[in-house]
């Protein structure tokens, strides 16, 4: 058996989430069939780094799965996007050592969280970024607001009731937002996130830069440890996976 290593890119639009839901389209079902058909029916399943809900897009998921076929690795990529849906495509494949964990061995993740400034919203952007409407949110504001997030804490405050995981504590290590263009883009890197931690974050900032609440209202609200301070979740439309990161 060796193990192969694949980064992902999908348009989370129309999937119910990455991870096997019974009835539902996910972006496992889809990888796991595709693998089970170059098997030749053999049962093979694939491992991620973690999933993403349903609507959030990925362009550096990264999965393992072990097989018996001995192919060249180039044969691997272009084999499963053969048999892939066009809104899923292995971007890069690699064997690597049976003690690699796609989800295990992780050192951290990076997202990126998408707003669109334009005066019309295009039909062909409308599932990839938030629309601001006629909102012009202050950015040094926002910045201001997430310096209080950057560091180690317990995110209790911004992350779903359903977080399965007792500990929350996190630690992003990089919390940026800046203009490009149309879009006003947010960046975070951690050693992980809770569950809609990182739409409860971009949904709290964009608050800020509307001027609903300030930066010091985010430190008492972190500090606080309290869903009860109701955060607001962003769509989850504008947030992609963007990379996921190894020792090595």
């Amino acid at each position: 058996m060796q193990r192969v290593k694949a980064i992902v890119s999908y348009d989370g639009t129309r999937f119910s989430g990455y991870q096997i839901q019974p009835g539902m389209r996910t972006v496992q079902m889809e990888i796991d069939k595709a693998l089970v058909k170059m098997h030749k029916d053999k049962e093979i399943f694939s491992v991620a780094s973690g999933r993403t809900d349903s609507g959030v897009h990925a362009n550096g998921q990264v999965i393992h799965f072990d097989t018996p076929l001995n192919l060249p690795i180039d044969r691997w990529k272009l084999a499963l996007n053969v048999l892939l849906p066009t809104d899923i495509r292995l971007v890069e494949v690699e064997y690597v050592n049976e003690d690699f964990h796609a989800r295990y061995s992780a050192t951290g993740k990076t997202y990126v969280y998408k707003w669109s400034y334009s005066e019309v919203h295009s039909p062909f952007e409308r599932d990839f970024s938030v629309h601001l409407g006629r909102s012009n949110p202050d950015i040094q504001v926002m910045k201001e607001a997430a310096a209080y997030l950057i560091g180690t804490h317990d995110f209790t405050s911004f992350c779903s009731a359903k977080t399965a995981t007792s500990n929350k504590v996190r630690t992003v290590r990089m919390l940026t937002l800046e203009k490009k263009g149309d879009h006003l883009i947010m960046t975070i890197e951690g050693n992980g996130f809770l569950y809609n931690m990182v739409r409860s974050i971009a949904g709290m900032l964009l608050v800020v830069g509307n001027g609903w609440k300030t930066p010091e209202d985010v430190k008492q609200i972190l500090e606080s440890c309290s869903r009860k301070a109701n955060v607001k979740t962003a769509p989850a439309h504008g947030l992609y996976l963007e990379e996921v990161s190894y020792k090595d």
